[in-house]
């Protein structure tokens, strides 16, 4: 009973639901919502808004909030001192990292439709990986070694053209054609019912590097960032407070003044702007409150269910409101992507205690680093009856 009591609640509700709702909900409305502005009818590449711009603000707007609750939670003069303590600066590089995977996540979003992106941006659970295993020395274990390739199997099945899919499966003599998702026998696709005019002029290439790129920043900041953590006393709200001052340094004089800074001075900084990017916006911003939440009051394996569950509401939108054509490749690669994230949020199986005390007992002892009388203090043989009774 003491236990329940203790969960933090809102409104009677575990604050882990809460969180886990709010982004599933965040990562399915974000992606859905960004692609559409940068794709919604009546602007082309000549009067839609300015990348930049949304990511200094998305910057912006984080900073306010996160300084707002690290300040009712130390109070002001502590909360200062902790922001721009001696070791602020090693957030820079993490900041600067994270403000360059959002700058590619609008190149991303406006060459690729919603879901494939949702599936593809799962490579970073890859870089993640191998930055760990090289920056943190961690070791994984056979099973999340196979669900990285399975992952990596997956990605490359959606991105595989249905064309060269349909080709290598006609060899066969196989069918991959779905209902509603082809035309002719042949297997090509249908054309949609009407395209967006941002739609007409996606760059598939061009998404798929920025994905790529993003990814790769992704897993070397996060894992950075992990680092930087450790040994650590600040509290959550002060390293996203730290991140998010740091960031407006490359997003203002990379993508504002260095890219983009003849465009603002000839249209304007809010060139371009609408409800529809001001809600992008503002769903980007809150995505770095709602994973703070999640670490706070949900584990890993929730957060990545989470991630699933914003896939198929991708999926499952895209087809709906932007005419997304089906095909088997898609498909496939999707569930083996998400199964492949279950298996890799999925804890190592710990040996049993019993295997435990038997490895103990048994343990050898290097004779060239101990003398015969270290061994037999440190590692205590058993009595020889013992040892027969096991072995029989």
């Amino acid at each position: 009973m003491s236990s329940q009591q203790d969960v933090p609640r809102l409104f009677h509700i575990p604050l882990k639901y809460i969180s886990l709702v709010t982004l599933t909900f965040q990562n399915s409305a974000l992606i859905l919502i960004m692609h559409y502005s940068r794709v919604m009818p009546g602007y082309d590449s000549n009067s839609r808004y300015l990348a930049s711009t949304a990511v200094l603000l998305n910057e912006i707007i984080k900073l306010c909030a996160c300084s707002a609750v690290a300040v009712y939670d130390r109070g002001l003069q502590k909360a200062w001192r902790e922001v721009f303590s001696n070791d602020c600066w090693k957030l820079a590089i993490p900041a600067c990292l994270y403000t360059v995977q959002n700058s590619l996540q609008y190149v991303a979003v406006s060459n690729l439709d919603a879901a494939t992106f949702q599936v593809t941006y799962q490579l970073k659970i890859i870089t993640t990986a191998a930055f760990s295993v090289t920056i943190l020395h961690r070791s994984l274990s056979p099973m999340k070694w196979m669900s990285l390739v399975m992952l990596t199997l997956g990605i490359a099945l959606v991105q595989l053209p249905h064309d060269v899919v349909s080709m290598v499966a006609s060899s066969f003599n196989l069918s991959l054609r779905l209902p509603g998702g082809s035309d002719d026998e042949t297997g090509t696709p249908k054309q949609e019912h009407h395209r967006l005019k941002g739609e007409e002029e996606m760059n598939r290439t061009l998404g798929l590097v920025a994905v790529l790129i993003a990814c790769v920043l992704s897993g070397l900041a996060g894992v950075y960032f992990e680092k930087v953590l450790k040994g650590s006393n600040a509290s959550l709200w002060v390293r996203n407070v730290q991140l998010s001052f740091f960031s407006l340094f490359p997003a203002f004089f990379i993508g504002i003044l260095w890219k983009d800074g003849a465009a603002i001075a000839e249209k304007g900084f809010f060139f371009g702007y609408n409800p529809v990017v001001w809600t992008a916006i503002g769903f980007q911003a809150g995505g770095g409150i709602v994973v703070a939440l999640c670490v706070n009051f949900a584990d890993n394996i929730a957060k990545n269910f989470a991630t699933s569950i914003s896939i198929l509401i991708s999926f499952i939108a895209s087809v709906y409101f932007f005419d997304f054509v089906v095909t088997a490749n898609f498909v496939l690669g999707a569930m083996l992507v998400l199964i492949a994230t279950y298996l890799y949020s999925k804890p190592d199986r710990r040996p049993s205690s019993a295997e435990t005390q038997n490895k103990e007992e048994y343990r050898l002892v290097p004779l060239e680093s101990t003398s015969s009388d270290d061994a037999s203090s440190q590692s205590p043989r058993p009595p020889l009856d013992k040892f027969n009774e096991k072995q029989q």
